[in-house]
């Protein structure tokens, strides 16, 4: 009886032991299973972050570039900084008179340093003057950017007369026009979405004739913006070139015999010029004159007798 007890408690533990075992090998798989499950989550919940961010970023750039909605800067703990400053858009003008010794080889050249520039040359006007100078006028369109290195390039093409420089700020109308064009686009939408849902004739009428105003008005507002554009990005240089006088040698300075007798020659000329003008003024008074003593030699003096004696002269007999 005492051995079948023994053997009988022997077992129960051998089987409690056996439990034991194959509990905790189940808590070690589950545990396994776990830790795996968990760090398959945690990979795809950052790929999907990953995958998250080009989409967030295609759909709000501001934040990406560390901007909040209102599009202020945001500092590293995450406050809004002070809003960025808007550019600055300026009309560049200018106006240059240059003397050169040749003004096709010149304009050649300008051509060549507006070219390299990015600009284009406009219009363009070329003549001679009263001295048969050659002169041309040409109109220069220049990147902002490169508007400073072309001016001083040109001033040094010959000897500067005039230069004429001016910069205007247009940054209040860039920002007006763009703000007034946003405003117009809405506006015409909201005219849009109404003539969809009009009902009337008289609603739909009214209605297309408000949408022709502000079309037209958006219209205008947008080709300011496009001449505002274009002033701002291209500056407007005005060229002037003339022919340089030849100047004289040392020779030519020196007067000979042919000058001499040009100088004689021309003086004459002259004298010969002011005598005729003398004349040809006392003229009609001489012809006057002779006229009038024609008359009274012809006449007065024939019709006076002879006998007659002069007044206060007793007669002769």
């Amino acid at each position: 009886m005492q051995t079948r007890g023994s053997d009988t408690t022997g077992y129960r533990l051998r089987s409690a032991r056996s439990v034991q075992f194959l509990a905790a090998l189940l808590l070690a798989g589950t545990l396994a299973v776990t830790g795996c499950s968990a760090g398959g989550a945690g990979d795809a919940s950052s790929a999907g972050d990953k995958a998250a961010v080009p989409e967030n970023a295609e759909e709000a750039p501001a934040g990406a570039a560390g901007l909040d909605a209102g599009g202020a800067k945001r500092s590293g703990d995450g406050r809004a900084a002070a809003p960025a400053e808007p550019a600055t858009h300026i009309i560049h003008t200018a106006s240059l008179t240059v003397q050169v010794k040749d003004v096709p080889t010149s304009l050649a050249e300008t051509r060549t340093v507006v070219e390299n520039a990015g600009g284009v040359v406009g219009d363009e006007t070329t003549d001679r003057d009263s001295g048969g100078h050659e002169r041309s006028r040409v109109v220069l369109r220049i990147p902002a950017a490169a508007y400073e290195e072309v001016l001083q390039e040109l001033e040094g093409s010959g000897k500067l007369v005039d230069r004429k420089a001016k910069a205007e700020d247009v940054t209040e109308q860039v920002v007006d026009v763009k703000s007034r064009i946003t405003s117009q686009r809405a506006s015409v939408a909201r005219i849009r979405e109404l003539m969809d849902r009009a009902s009337k004739l008289s609603d739909v009428v009214t209605l297309e004739g408000e949408l022709s105003t502000r079309q037209a008005d958006l219209e205008s507002l947008l080709a300011r913006q496009a001449s505002l554009k274009d002033r701002t990005s291209l500056a407007t240089i005005t060229l002037s070139l003339s022919e340089t006088p030849v100047k004289q040698t040392a020779e030519d300075d020196e007067p000979g015999f042919a000058d001499a007798l040009g100088g004689g020659w021309d003086a004459f000329v002259t004298m010969f010029r002011w005598i005729a003008l003398a004349v040809g003024a006392v003229l009609p008074f001489l012809v006057g004159a002779a006229l009038l003593l024609f008359l009274w030699v012809r006449f007065l003096r024939g019709r006076t007798p002879r006998g007659a004696a002069a007044p206060g002269e007793p007669e002769r007999d």
